[in-house]
């Protein structure tokens, strides 16, 4: 079954893409959750013109996604968290300490849209923040224990 997109879906797509999925998953979960609608003659023709008039304005995001990245990745963010004498963190270092540490240098970004893997350790570390759909930064990370 095809269906139209109505929000960014990490599995599937982003929004207003037409992807196919299976019967069942369409229709016992992602239109009823308000997902995604059937991909009609109707509907299909709607997002045609939708996209139509949305050009300008996505140009416009990505070139300030664009500017945004630039900025983020000449930064190198010092995260503090509670760590042993040997370096070894207790606990990890989050997507909301990396949010956080952003915000502190004047970029306010959602933390749901940051990547990062288990820092266990003291050191340099990178996360990735998907600003566009086609426009990730990488995220210098210089991890310390904290006093």
């Amino acid at each position: 079954m095809e269906i139209i997109l109505k929000q960014d879906i990490d599995t599937l797509g982003y929004a207003n893409d037409i992807v196919k999925v299976r019967d069942g998953y369409a229709r016992n979960y992602l239109i009823p959750q308000g997902m995604a609608i059937l991909a009609t003659e109707s509907n299909r023709k709607q997002l045609a013109e939708t996209l139509k008039q949305q050009a300008q304005k996505r140009a416009r995001m990505l070139d300030e996604a664009k500017v945004l990245a630039q900025k983020i990745e000449a930064l190198t963010l010092k995260v503090a968290v509670k760590a042993n004498e040997e370096g070894r963190l207790f606990g990890t270092v989050t997507t909301q300490d990396i949010a956080d540490a952003l915000k502190a240098e004047g970029i306010e970004i959602d933390r749901r849209i940051i990547s990062v893997e288990a820092i266990k350790e003291t050191g340099a570390a990178e996360a990735t923040a998907r600003l566009h759909r086609e426009v990730s930064a990488t995220i210098k990370l210089n991890v310390v224990a904290a006093e």
